[in-house]
Formats: C-alpha cells, structure tokens, sequence
C-alpha cells in the first residue's frame, strides 16, 4: 500500500488499488455523479484519473482515499487531501458514487482526512473547492466547520473555471 488505511464507523479509507477501477469508472462515466467534479469521461480518461491519483500518494505522500462500505465491502467513492501543482491551496474533497448518496458518507470520510491532514501531514488549513451549484458539497463543507472564504480560479487543465472556497483552520 502506498499510504495508511483507515476505519471509520462505516468506511475503511484506503490508497486505491487496482481492484476499484471498474467501480471508479463506472462513477466517472455518470453524468450526474461526474457533473461537479470535471464531467462524464470515458475509461480511458477515468484510468488517466484514478492513476493520476494514486501516483500522488508517491510524489506528495498523500492523496484521495478509495471508500469501502464496510457493511458490504463495496467501493462507494473517493475523498481526501489534493493539491495539485497550481492548486488554491491544500484540500480535502470527496466524490462518491450516486448509490452512497444522502447517507452521510461524504461527511463521514472527509471528517476523518480532515483529522489525518491536520495530526499527521502537519496541515494548518484545509480547503473545498466546491462548484457553486453543488448544494450537497457545501453542506458536507459546513458541517465539517468550513466557511466560504471567496472564489477561486483553477489551473490547467481548468483554466477559467471559477469555484467557491471553503477552509478551515487548524485551532
């Protein structure tokens, strides 16, 4: 494993492994699921993606997090820390499967990254680059204690695209 396996009440938190593609494809070719977090791409893109996120774990020693239902030892989603080169700032995110959502998991997940960046990678502040039309995320965002903090631009490949902040401080 490429980094630190966690548990949660209902998650394990895991690198991922190739085991999650066909799931993380499938997440990644639904419109709806794919809406806030770049589009619906197909297999070869959603690979491109899932490797670009486990070779993170290798050059910055964090990355997002494969989430296992525990209940049924399913892959629902990804969330935790990211920052890409050019990035606003340190972030954790989340993007889960349609199936995992409304049950918390999100909030579940990105709570317990939220304590792993801040005890253990040293983090004095955590970011959520959040489109402006994902209500749900913004929910998750505020009830892990977040506040709006402004707008932001991303780099390229996004270039031009304009999203809310969110963050919070370590104390």
């Amino acid at each position: 494993m490429l980094g630190p396996t966690f548990e949660t009440t209902r998650l394990i938190l895991r690198p991922p492994g190739p085991q999650d593609f066909e799931p993380w494809a499938a997440m990644m070719a639904d419109p709806e699921a794919a809406r806030f977090i770049g589009g619906a791409v197909d297999r070869a893109l959603a690979w491109r993606g899932m490797t670009l996120m486990a070779g993170a774990w290798i050059t910055r020693g964090f990355s997002n997090f494969s989430l296992i239902e525990k209940a049924s030892g399913r892959w629902i989603g990804r969330a935790g820390p990211w920052q890409p080169e050019g990035w606003p700032g340190t972030e954790i995110g989340w993007a889960l499967d349609r199936s995992a959502w409304g049950q918390g998991y999100a909030t579940e997940a990105a709570a317990r990254c939220v304590a792993w960046a801040f005890e253990d990678l040293g983090w004095r502040e955590v970011i959520h680059v959040i489109h402006p039309e994902n209500l749900a995320s913004i929910a998750v965002a505020e009830r892990l204690g977040s506040h709006r903090s402004g707008t932001t631009s991303l780099p390229p490949p996004h270039s031009g695209a304009s999203r809310e902040l969110y963050g919070q401080r370590r104390n």
